[in-house]
């Protein structure tokens, strides 16, 4: 696994109405980690679907697509997008337990960045340490689900403001007392522009396996 990946920002359009708040990583960026960890007929799931590019991309690559969207407008959105729209739930990932899911064999997703001094973004409850615990609740959720020695992948960046805050570090940390942490991929990205309100011009993918 190399620790090191410089990738091309470029991404496909999307509506007017969902470009303001556009925080999408690079298609190439889930066609990398398919090739890497996948062959065609897995069952691939992203737990916070947002506009859908694991799954578009996942499909397209021969995948089968699973994906849990919050709002429902972009989950909407990812439907027309899919052949397999039947397996994009609008809901919350808090309650992926609930779900007649299969076993996946390999899992995908950007986190929402959850400033440290903003409310709990999933649950609204506990503030950033609480939005911590919850992203651990998912994740402990999503195990059940998972293939032994499947791989996870959590792409996320610490965030620059007034403050660094150790969002990927806190994350890792949590997940990693359910899944084992393999390592990190820095994606070094071409186009700066992309992470603007994260300040980075990178990010890191948190590789994690259902041992």
């Amino acid at each position: 696994m190399k620790t090191l990946i410089t990738l091309s920002n470029k991404k496909t359009k999307i509506p007017k109405e969902f470009q303001k708040d556009d925080n999408r990583y690079s298609e190439l960026l889930v066609k990398y980690f398919l090739d890497l960890y996948t062959t065609k007929g897995d069952k691939i799931f992203d737990p916070f679907a947002g506009l859908g590019t694991s799954l578009i991309v996942s499909e397209k690559m021969r995948r089968i697509p699973f994906g849990i969207e919050l709002d429902r407008r972009r989950c909407e959105f990812i439907k027309s997008k899919l052949i397999h729209k039947e397996n994009v739930i609008c809901g919350n990932s808090l309650q992926l337990n609930k779900n007649n899911f299969p076993k996946f064999d390999f899992s995908m997703t950007s986190p929402p960045y959850n400033p440290i001094f903003e409310e709990n973004y999933l649950s609204g409850k506990g503030g950033y340490s609480g939005f911590i615990k919850d992203i651990g609740k998912i994740y402990s959720q999503l195990k059940k689900y998972m293939r032994k020695n499947s791989y996870i992948v959590i792409e996320v960046s610490n965030l620059k403001g007034d403050e660094v805050t150790t969002l990927a570090w806190d994350i890792g940390k949590e997940v990693s007392r359910i899944f084992h942490f393999e390592g990190e991929v820095i994606v070094n990205w071409k186009k700066k522009e992309v992470f603007q309100n994260h300040g980075y011009d990178h990010s890191y993918c948190l590789i994690f396996k259902n041992i």
